[in-house]
């Protein structure tokens, strides 16, 4: 936001000085400012030395041939010099910093560099009812050296707050005057008006009655009112409207305050001694006036509309478009001395200075092509990018973010038709304590027994989580029959693999146990461990001593559901289908998994929405089943349940694993058994087959460049709609919240769309859009005006 500083200099004058100076501090239309009290002594060299300069001013652009849009009276210097006239402005310029930094008014001055920050934009407005004060060049004072936003304004002492609620308006509606123009060359400000068509309704006067200017005035809602032509101050503002009518503004005092009233906010008067005119106008409540403060030769006047009408055009405020308008002046003032001494606005500090309306731009045939391209080579270059794997991390990342997110907001149930025995420390040394021989986790004796326990409870499937390679004890011939004939029991291997340490052979099942219900525990893990992925199907290496080809979870499942009358089969695609439900084969390129090794059978894993993983089903204790501990309601619901046993206890395993859920803050656990990882694989084909619970699924690779594509275009007009920082910022954040929004919201239908790559489009294309636009705008101020 920018500051406002007016400098009320109260009823002094130059002669008699300011004992009375105050200075308000705050923000341009919110003006509830600190206040500082000072003072100014009296100056009475700077009223000659100023009456010096124009003398001297008057006669330079009468003797140079200047074109001056001003018809006035000789002076009666004859002879003089151009380093005279330069010598006069520097001993001003003195003279007016050497008052300004007088004792008295140090404090303030002091006060000001406090509050006032280099970087920020200052409107800095002279409060003051002396025609004098009004005309000297307070660009010059060297405080503003030292804050290159500032700008210099002129205000009146005693400022009415309009009682006019200006509405901003798509188009600003432009009433452009053009007066006499004899002697001088206004239709290049004609021009210049002309290439503000496609953002303005502009309406030409050329010469106009005083009837037709009147009626103008009071038939439309115009915003900003432009006069060229001849002009001067003398008691009051005249115009020269035509070659024959010279008009004092209070002559269209009703129709201008007709026009204020009705949304007129800006008036531009270029042309010459316009300081009038201002005061004219103040008396009528206006917003804004520029003028200029003394007689302006033609291609002045040109150069400044010119460079003021391409920085307000383009979204610049008021006060940074005329300050680069006056400063751009410095490059012809060789030929035209003081030129940047001549614009000045005169501001009603409580109103709000205008701002052209460019946060809406119009889509031209050029504009949309450039986005179109734009868009399509920034989804070329995100897709490829994507492709290559460079956006996998972050993609799985925002994965592991919807999973978290999504339980918070949907709660499930623990799947029912699971039952998880665990094995925990306290297990172990509750079968040390009984004396049972301990081979490694689970003694064949202490398996025995529970099996034979689970036996009476008649659950449907059995699954032991634990590797047992080798024979039984001889001591325990039952559980060998158990092993051999037991066809709901399930147990797992562990198929060779090569890691870090060379090839391993993996791990055999027991002894005598029929191939139809051996199963390999093995996972497939993203980085970091994170198990994302469901392996349901793969062909071991010849060297493995685990030879199965199916996952321990998708045996339980298939061995579960063919008592329910479901049965498997691959469809003409490939896909293995159970009952009516198809699970899709992840391949190397599928959503955020790009260039993985989809080796296998890999499905995504839909984790359930629980408040931990391992609350997947209800759970007990090895100890608690060999002592008959388990609650009533327990043991009557294990029938026909799907029962695992597995380790839990952390010392005795390895097979722990990182989840989605590891990497929230609020995961009191990192990693979990195995056991609840399978447990969540197979509750998801259980679930997806027999309850209708969704499976993760995806677009295809040209759906998903298409959505990409579409909001990359997103982004490309969010960066040409709006030209404000703010409002562009503010545009992108909700067009990012959105897209959040829609892919969190497919997600909870199971739906893993591209957020990631979308994002990254959306803010490349905007970057590339936003560009080009400034390369385009460059153009039209070099060439355009």
């Amino acid at each position: 936001m920018s500051k406002l500083v007016v400098l009320n200099l109260g009823k002094g004058d130059l002669y008699k000085g300011f004992p009375d100076v105050t200075v308000q501090l705050g923000l341009i239309d919110d003006l509830r400012a600190m206040e500082f009290r000072g003072s100014l002594p009296a100056a009475p060299e700077i009223p000659q030395l100023y009456r010096n300069w124009q003398i001297l001013y008057s006669a330079l652009y009468r003797y140079s041939g200047w074109c001056v849009r001003l018809e006035v009276e000789d002076t009666d210097v004859t002879n003089f010099s151009e380093v005279e006239f330069n010598d006069l402005c520097q001993q001003l310029s003195s003279r007016i910093n050497n008052w300004l930094n007088c004792e008295q008014f140090r404090k303030i001055d002091q006060k000001l560099r406090t509050q006032l920050n280099p970087n920020e934009e200052i409107c800095l407005m002279i409060a003051t009812s002396d025609q004098l004060l009004r005309r000297i060049p307070w660009h010059l004072w060297n405080f503003l050296d030292d804050y290159p936003k500032a700008e210099v304004a002129l205000s009146p002492l005693e400022p009415q707050r309009p009682n006019k609620i200006y509405i901003q308006e798509n188009k600003v509606k432009i009433l452009a005057i053009f007066g006499n123009s004899q002697g001088i060359d206004i239709s290049q400000d004609k021009r210049f008006l002309e290439k503000l068509s496609s953002q303005a309704k502009i309406k030409f006067l050329v010469e106009p009655q005083r009837k037709e200017l009147s009626d103008e005035l009071w038939n439309q809602g115009w915003n900003i009112l432009f006069f060229a032509g001849h002009s001067y101050s003398q008691s009051k503002g005249v115009l020269q409207i035509n070659q024959t009518t010279t008009i004092s503004l209070d002559k269209l005092a009703h129709g201008l305050k007709k026009a204020i009233e009705s949304g007129l906010r800006l008036a531009i008067f270029n042309s010459c001694d316009g300081l009038g005119l201002a005061e004219a106008l103040e008396d009528l409540h206006i917003p804004q006036v520029i003028v200029m403060r003394e007689p302006v030769p033609d291609l002045v006047a040109q150069e400044f509309l010119k460079h003021f009408l391409t920085e307000f055009s383009s979204g610049q405020s008021l006060y940074s478009a005329l300050r680069e308008a006056r400063k751009r002046l410095e490059g012809i003032e060789d030929e035209y001395p003081c030129a940047t001494w001549l614009p000045v606005i005169c501001q009603n500090p409580l109103s709000a200075p205008m701002i052209w309306p460019l946060h809406r731009r119009m889509l031209t045939t050029k504009s949309i092509f450039a986005i179109l391209l734009t868009s399509l080579l920034v989804t070329s270059l995100v897709m490829g990018a994507r492709y290559w794997g460079y956006l996998q991390t972050s993609e799985l990342h925002a994965f592991d973010h919807f999973m978290q997110l999504r339980s918070q907001l949907v709660t499930e149930k623990p799947d029912e038709r699971i039952l998880i025995i665990t094995i925990d420390e306290a297990d172990i040394q509750y079968q040390i304590n009984k004396g049972m021989q301990m081979r490694w986790s689970l003694s064949d004796q202490a398996l025995a027994q529970l099996l034979e326990k689970l036996n009476k409870y008649q659950p449907r499937t059995i699954g032991l989580d634990i590797y047992r390679d080798g024979t039984v004890d001889p001591k325990y011939l039952d559980l060998a029959t158990r092993f051999r004939e037991n066809n709901r029991l399930f147990f797992v291997c562990k198929v060779a693999t090569t890691d870090d340490d060379g090839d391993t052979d993996g791990i055999a099942s027991p002894d005598g146990v029929q191939r139809e219900r051996l199963s390999f525990s093995d996972f497939v893990a993203d980085d970091e461990v994170i198990a994302r992925r469901q392996l349901l199907y793969l062909t071991p290496p010849p060297t493995s001593l685990c030879t199965t080809e199916y996952a321990f979870n998708l045996q339980l499942a298939l061995h579960y559901l063919d008592k329910a009358g479901k049965t498997s089969s691959v469809t003409k695609s490939g896909y293995l289908q159970i009952g009516d439900v198809v699970f899709r084969q992840l391949n190397e390129h599928a959503s955020g998994y790009q260039e993985i090794d989809a080796s296998g059978y890999q499905i995504l894993l839909n984790y359930r929405s629980l408040p931990s993983v391992d609350k997947i089903a209800e759970q007990v204790s090895l100890r608690d089943v060999l002592d008959e501990k388990i609650p009533l309601a327990s043991i009557q619901s294990l029938r026909d349940r799907v029962v695992m046993i597995g380790l839990s206890a952390p010392t005795n395993t390895n097979d722990y694993w990182k989840t989605p859920f590891s990497t929230s803050t609020k995961s009191r656990t990192k990693q979990i058994p195995g056991v609840f990882v399978q447990a969540q694989m197979l509750s998801q084909i259980l679930s997806a087959v027999l309850d209708g619970r969704l499976l993760l699924w995806w677009w295809s690779g040209w759906i998903e460049t298409l959505w990409i594509w579409v909001w990359s275009l997103v982004g490309g007009i969010t960066a040409w709609y709006y030209s404000k920082p703010l409002h562009l910022g503010i545009a992108t954040l909700i067009t990012l919240l959105t897209l959040f929004g829609i892919c969190f919201g497919i997600f909870t239908v199971a739906g893993w769309v591209p957020l990631i790559p979308s994002a990254l489009a959306v803010l490349a294309t905007q970057v590339m859009v936003i560009s080009w636009f400034r390369r385009s705008h460059l153009d039209k101020k070099k060439f355009n005006f």
